[in-house]
């Protein structure tokens, strides 16, 4: 069996410190462990495999790590350099600390340019690839409902050193499973995809945003109690990524 990765390991920490039950909706349903869905719907056998360079960080909001629905799990699913820590204003985990001030990585925090002073703002990313920088591109998102991301941004003073990655804000969401007033405030999984494509990451980007509607495929199929369709649109074009990935030899 593989190691859970960080938000797994996250979720797990966080429930021994709970003092009470999280209860999720459908919560009388057994789930698995692996995809957080109930067995019938299950996409474990879905999770994808592909290298990539880039890495992630999530700062969670308090209880975003034990919410079904969460779409950070997902990030860390398709991206082996996931790193999730509890977002807290008081207290700072040393070894985010230490991730930070890691030399092989380039923080960058993601979040809205409009809110951040001009000087720390960048619309690019820079990689290994395209600059004389050994540096891999390090993507810092605050996992979390807006007016958490913002008290995040704004609480955070380790982060201030660091670049404010803006992402174009034409762009509309599709996430379908919660609600949000506006049109361009992005999931986790959808930030994350983005970042991934302006670091050189196509293939990862395409990947996790296929991944992701999948999975949003089988969270609503579970909740409306619908069966679900496994030749569905969502579920060819992951497959046909996948094999693409397969068909690339290994370098």
């Amino acid at each position: 069996m593989s190691t859970p990765h960080a938000v797994a390991q996250l979720r797990t920490q966080r429930l021994s410190v709970s003092s009470k039950p999280y209860v999720a909706r459908g919560a009388g349903s057994l789930r698995c462990t692996g995809c957080r869905l109930i067995a019938s719907h299950c996409m474990c056998d879905l999770r994808p495999v592909l290298p990539v360079d880039a890495g992630v960080c999530l700062l969670m909001g308090d209880i975003e790590a034990l919410k079904p629905s969460n779409t950070g799990w997902l990030v860390a699913d398709v991206v082996p350099h996931t790193y999730a820590f509890t977002w807290a204003r008081t207290a700072v985990a040393p070894e985010l600390l230490a991730l930070l001030r890691d030399p092989q990585w380039q923080p960058y925090v993601v979040f809205p340019g409009e809110f951040v002073s001009p000087e720390r703002v960048v619309t690019t990313v820079d990689t290994p690839a395209t600059t004389t920088s050994a540096k891999r591109p390090l993507f810092v998102l605050l996992d979390g409902t807006w007016s958490e991301a913002r008290k995040m941004f704004r609480k955070s003073p380790y982060l201030d050193a660091f670049p404010v990655l803006s992402l174009n804000p034409g762009l509309i969401s599709n996430y379908k499973l919660r609600r949000s007033s506006r049109g361009d405030h992005f999931c986790t999984s959808e930030v994350a995809a983005l970042c991934l494509d302006l670091a050189g990451e196509h293939m990862a980007a395409q990947t996790l945003a296929a991944y992701l509607n999948v999975f949003t495929t089988h969270y609503l199929s579970a909740v409306r109690q619908l069966p679900l369709d496994r030749d569905s649109a969502d579920h060819q074009r992951l497959a046909q990524l996948r094999a693409q990935r397969l068909a690339v030899p290994a370098p």
